[in-house]
């Protein structure tokens, strides 16, 4: 609990004192409660892990499962609408902030959501799904949307996200005009199938 308070005291300038953050800061009640949701969820206490955590998730308003294994100095800046998924592994010294989801892109069984490696930052309102890891020392850039693997050492941003710098160097010009649209992607290829099935209903009512 101490390292939690000092890690956040460290990391967020607008923060005045310890007793501010313990009985006021929402990231550190979630943490708290995670702690011992997580325990009990590792003693198959699954009931009461779960009671725990939907009571911290509706008084801070972020949702952490109690299977998720959190390593050290986490610290959740501001926190709403964060979500963490059953089978999410984040290490030590990790930053997220508001809006953020690590979780599951409803195709994988199993391992279903991210690690995270080591002194990770990760923006607001990215999303990182399904099983993928994001390597020590990166940075994922807010609104970013994570769907394969990010090395370390780097910094990833877009939809769908792309590495633009790794090991303090630049990887290609971003370029955030034609960056390209998952959606429109899916809704292609959907059409694409459509038209063969229409193809083959034509020929077998022929």
């Amino acid at each position: 609990m101490k390292e939690d308070v000092s890690t956040i005291l460290n990391r967020d300038p607008a923060a005045n004192s310890a007793a501010e953050i313990f009985l006021l800061y929402p990231g550190y009640k979630a943490i708290r409660s995670h702690r011992k949701a997580h325990w009990f969820y590792t003693h198959q206490k699954y009931f009461i892990a779960r009671m725990i955590s939907q009571h911290s998730a509706r008084k801070t308003g972020i949702e952490i499962h109690p299977g998720a294994q959190i390593g050290r100095r986490f610290f959740i800046d501001h926190g709403t609408g964060i979500v963490i998924g059953e089978t999410t592994v984040i290490g030590d010294d990790v930053t997220i902030y508001q809006g953020v989801t690590l979780g599951g892109t409803g195709k994988d069984v199993g391992k279903r959501h991210p690690t995270i490696g080591n002194n990770v930052l990760i923006g607001a309102g990215s999303k990182i799904l399904g099983p993928v890891t994001v390597g020590d020392n990166t940075n994922i850039a807010a609104g970013a949307v994570v769907l394969d693997k990010i090395p370390s050492n780097s910094t990833a941003v877009g939809v769908p996200a792309r590495v633009v710098r790794r090991n303090g160097k630049r990887v290609e010009d971003l370029d955030q005009i034609h960056i390209p649209d998952p959606v429109a992607q899916e809704i292609c290829k959907l059409q694409s199938e459509i038209d063969k099935l229409n193809k083959k209903l034509e020929e077998l009512s022929k």
